[in-house]
């Protein structure tokens, strides 16, 4: 028994050991930077030692309900939209990753896997350079149906501002929907495949195992994912907003991230930046501790 006891102890020890680089990974990129939030109570200057800054207290939050108040509310709707959007899509993974474990052929069901997870590894800057050279005034689909007689002159989808939340969320459906539905997939290989056995048994077919059995068995995955991505409702990103931000659709694509970068480095006001970046922080703790609660009580689970 001591022998036991004694290798079990080893292989804590090492489990912690592994685990030490990755502990030590997130202190020094997650709370390290905290530290910077201390800027949002001064009136910082690049080049000034902070000793010597003046101390302005709650100014610069009280700036975001005040000053900045109509800039605000839009990028927060911009935000909000988009994360709604981006919810509201969300089974779309999942019934993906549903129909790809349905294909029968594993080379097809390599190929397609593979074909749509390696969009996720392109940057934003080249979606963008794809995305101008096929949509475009003088992109593919402009001169295909001009020299169709479709149309009489270019349409400017890039430019309109009407059109900037279903392209960007069809954007992100091509660019993220193959990666995300890797974690289910994973879900699937989890399920006990003698419930596929038994429901055959009992003539159930191939709609019916999907619904009463693969689709249970990767709701918990899914809500898990969903009160992560409730906990960054204001957390869009900041990469595609940015690339593809331009004076025609501005009003619209604007989002949180994006304004704080402009407002930070292009004005150089990163005491204001700060502020705005605490003020994100703490609406997305509290988001994620409300969704958390109440999934506690609805289902009686919770990841916190």
């Amino acid at each position: 028994m001591k022998l036991f006891a004694r290798i079990r102890e080893n292989e804590r020890l090492k489990l912690l050991l592994l685990a030490i680089p990755f502990v030590v990974f997130i202190f020094m990129f997650s709370y390290v930077p905290l530290f910077g939030w201390v800027y949002s109570f001064f009136n910082y200057k690049p080049g000034i030692p902070l000793s010597k800054t003046p101390f302005v207290g709650f100014e610069n939050f009280s700036l975001i309900f005040t000053f900045y108040k109509k800039q605000i509310w839009g990028v927060l709707r911009n935000t909000l939209i988009f994360s709604a959007l981006g919810l509201l899509s969300s089974p779309i993974p999942m019934i993906f990753a549903i129909f790809l474990n349905e294909i029968r052929s594993v080379k097809y069901k390599k190929i397609v896997q593979t074909t749509t997870t390696l969009p996720n590894f392109i940057s934003w800057v080249i979606v963008f350079s794809l995305a101008f050279s096929i949509f475009s005034d003088s992109g593919v689909v402009n001169n295909t149906l001009i020299s169709l007689g479709l149309i009489e002159s270019p349409t400017m989808l890039m430019g309109n501002a009407n059109a900037v939340y279903i392209f960007q969320l069809l954007l992100g459906w091509w660019k993220h929907t193959g990666w995300s539905a890797i974690i289910y997939i994973a879900a699937i290989s989890g399920i006990d495949m003698e419930l596929y056995d038994a429901a055959a048994v009992d003539g159930a077919g191939r709609f019916a195992k999907m619904r009463h059995i693969t689709l249970p068995g990767m709701l918990p995955t899914y809500l898990v994912l969903l009160l992560l991505s409730i906990g960054s409702i204001i957390s869009v990103g900041f990469d595609q907003y940015f690339v593809f931000y331009n004076a025609l659709v501005a009003e619209k694509i604007e989002v949180i991230d994006t304004f704080v970068f402009r407002v930070g480095i292009s004005k150089n006001d990163y005491s204001f930046a700060t502020a705005v970046g605490i003020m994100k922080t703490f609406v997305s703790l509290f988001l994620l501790f409300t969704a958390n609660n109440i999934a506690k009580r609805v289902r009686g689970e919770a990841i916190i």
